[in-house]
């Protein structure tokens, strides 16, 4: 092929190009404006405010504790010639069962010598009042005028004469007396070392064959009747909870849970029993006592319920007073400065309300709020009173209406 022939093609292949450009061009369609309308409005979700009665639930930590905590001392010195089987660390043992023996011989020997001591007392006693009688005699022949003309005894010679102080004396000796045996008796009783409640063994620190003394430690034993959880709660709530007046009564009921130790939905009940008198030295909150009965699940109706373990640490749910002609709304609705978001006509209002009480969970209105008002729940980044606000359900309708 020929290099004209090859130009004459690539002539007619560019002007081809060129025609085709052409056309496409001038047939393109043009945009056409047309009115269009932006919706500024922002959506959000609202919930209705409920104006009503409600209960609530004060949520606080605590320290479980024992309501009766004893270290066992002697009060008489000897060896231990006993030990209960049950008076060891984790044991349980009943009012007045016997935990340890001291040796009584030694004891039981003096009160022995004292009932001796007593009973020559007594017969000294006996041996004063014949003479008594020989006394009074003696005091009618003194009496008598003619043996002292015109001088009678003074009330101090009559005393003397009549062998008072010695009566008086040995009446003394047999109080005393009376009061070795009895203290002799006692002490013999002391060398038996017995339970004073039904207890829970925590500590053991005598066994048979150890020689104790009193002020010794023997070990430490708690009540297994009830716990304390000592629970720390802001002053500010303490006018909305419950104590007894008396040990007859309860005060507001409580919710224990250990979300460390326990199965899920596990918990214990008790109530509120003493308010301490004294604010946390750290945390600067009030402390409480809530009175749990049979922390160990000992009694045949508690059987299966989590035990209580001193020292841990435990949560606390407390039923509060009711609260009247107020609006309950969750607490991540209320916003700073204590306002809450408000849809009104179609606007957002931020108003301040006046919030009785706070809880866990929830904030209690009394002021600002009313039953049925729209309450903004949703998080906007930009807010300022008056600003447009539309719900899911308005712009559905809006959609049909088109």
């Amino acid at each position: 092929m020929s290099n004209k022939k090859i130009l004459f093609i690539c002539l007619g292949i560019l002007l081809v190009g060129i025609v085709l450009t052409t056309l496409i061009f001038s047939t393109e369609p043009e945009a056409e404006r047309e009115g269009a309308s932006v919706e500024t409005a922002m959506l959000v979700d609202v919930l209705p405010a409920t104006q009503g009665t409600f209960e609530p639930v004060i949520v606080a930590t605590g320290t479980v504790r024992p309501v009766e905590d004893v270290t066992l001392s002697p009060l008489v010195a000897g060896q231990v010639i006993r030990r209960s089987a049950a008076f060891v660390p984790g044991g349980f043992v009943k009012k007045n069962e016997m935990l340890l023996q001291i040796d009584p011989a030694d004891y039981r020997n003096t009160l022995e010598l004292r009932k001796s001591a007593l009973l020559q007392s007594q017969t000294t006693l006996d041996t004063e009042m014949g003479r008594q009688q020989i006394a009074q005699q003696d005091l009618a022949l003194i009496a008598d005028d003619s043996l002292f003309g015109d001088n009678p005894l003074s009330e101090e010679e009559r005393q003397l004469v009549l062998r008072k102080p010695q009566l008086n004396a040995v009446k003394a000796n047999i109080n005393a007396a009376k009061a070795s045996v009895e203290q002799a008796r006692l002490n013999l009783e002391r060398t038996t070392i017995r339970a004073p409640f039904d207890a829970h063994i925590l500590n053991q620190n005598v066994t048979q064959g150890s020689q104790v003394s009193p002020g010794d430690d023997l070990g430490r034993i708690v009540g297994t009747d009830f716990y304390w959880v000592v629970a720390t709660v802001p002053v500010s709530k303490l006018q909305w909870l419950g104590f007894p007046d008396d040990d007859a009564e309860k005060g507001s009921p409580v919710r224990i849970e250990n979300q460390t130790a326990w199965t899920p939905g596990e918990y214990r009940e008790g109530f509120l029993d003493k308010q301490i008198g004294a604010l946390d030295a750290q945390t600067r909150l009030a402390q409480v006592l809530v009175k749990v009965a049979d922390p160990l699940a000992k009694n045949e109706n508690m059987k299966g319920w989590p035990k209580l373990m001193i020292g841990t640490f435990v949560e606390v749910k407390i039923k509060a007073d009711s609260i009247s002609d107020v609006v309950r709304l969750k607490r991540d609705y209320v916003r700073s400065n204590e306002t809450v978001w408000i849809m009104k006509d179609g606007k957002l209002e931020i108003r301040e309300v006046d919030i009785v009480l706070n809880d866990d969970e929830y904030a209690y209105i009394r002021k600002g709020l009313t039953h049925g008002e729209k309450v903004v729940i949703t998080d906007l980044s930009t807010v300022t009173n008056g600003i447009g606000l539309r719900t899911r359900t308005s712009t559905s309708e809006k959609e049909q209406i088109e």
